[in-house]
């Protein structure tokens, strides 16, 4: 071949000549070809996770955002995301800013709603998205025990709680209750709980709530918190046996209180808000055979 003759010819794969225009033998890719990833190991989703429990756990224990942040070694607007990311931070200024992007949210798209929200409430993009909840990486369970984003999770509750304040049936009622489902209430003292919906035999839910306090496991029924939404008789409830002498009534306090059913003194409120750190507690022999019923 001459030298003229390599500017109309190239070598084959096999080592052969093929001509200009000629198509290249089809070649399988290999298993894993690709561009390579810079760092195999990483997994943004479970390191978020990881951060998120540590924050949580270190929150738990009456840490503030800084001491939080210099711990993980984190920005303290960080730390409050993840905290809000798992339903532990409220204060009435991200109570607002969600309430208000998620009633944005309802006809617009993320990034529309979070501009609305900036622009409704004077507050810069970044002020907004640093009171919202990681959208990816981060789980929690649904009555269901189904995986879905915090972000879904709180949209389905405000979609219930609207659908509720607009139309007040009972039936519309039961739908926050079952919504609520997993999220983290206080009682009149200040303790922590929340309560779990069960499925009978036939699928359906049964109406009965299963407060879980630490161990222990109680039920509520559903005619008890119908009573005690009768018995309220003004904005301000200044303690649970206001609501009748019902029982669990003071989880029902609590749930009213978050429902914005009713509101509480402001002594309550502190309690309300305060931490508290989660303590060891031996179990009886009674308490290892199941639940029990609320007194």
């Amino acid at each position: 071949m001459t030298r003229m003759d390599c500017r109309w010819s190239c070598m084959s794969n096999d080592g052969g000549v093929r001509n200009v225009g000629e198509k290249r033998a089809y070649k399988a890719r290999k298993p894993g070809g690709g561009r390579k990833k810079l760092k195999p190991g990483y997994d943004a989703g479970k390191n978020l996770k990881e951060q998120m429990d540590a924050a949580v756990a270190l929150y738990n224990s009456e840490m503030s955002l800084q001491a939080i942040g210099d711990e993980l070694s984190l920005n303290p607007i960080k730390v409050r995301k993840l905290l809000i990311t798992a339903g532990m931070y409220e204060s009435g200024v991200a109570e607002k800013l969600q309430d208000t992007f998620e009633e944005y949210r309802e006809t617009q798209s993320y990034k529309e709603a979070i501009l609305s929200t900036a622009n409704n409430l004077q507050l810069s993009k970044a002020s907004v998205t640093s009171y919202l909840p990681y959208q990816k990486g981060v789980y929690y369970p649904s009555t269901e025990k189904e995986k879905i984003s915090v972000g879904a999770e709180r949209q389905r509750r405000y979609r219930a709680m609207k659908r509720w304040r607009t139309d007040p049936t009972e039936e519309n009622f039961w739908g926050v209750v079952l919504a609520y489902a997993g999220v983290r209430f206080k009682t009149y003292s200040g303790l922590p709980f929340s309560y779990e919906v069960r499925k009978g035999r036939n699928g359906e839910y049964t109406k009965e709530l299963w407060i879980d306090r630490r161990e222990k496991s109680k039920s509520l029924a559903w005619s008890s918190v119908l009573l005690a939404q009768k018995n309220i008789k003004g904005k301000v409830v200044d303690r649970p046996k206001a609501l009748g002498d019902i029982r669990g009534v003071t989880y029902i306090y609590g749930m009213f209180y978050r429902f914005r059913l009713i509101d509480v003194p402001d002594e309550v409120k502190e309690k309300m808000k305060k931490q508290h750190p989660k303590k060891k507690s031996t179990k009886t022999e009674s308490e290892t055979k199941g639940g029990s019923n609320i007194h």
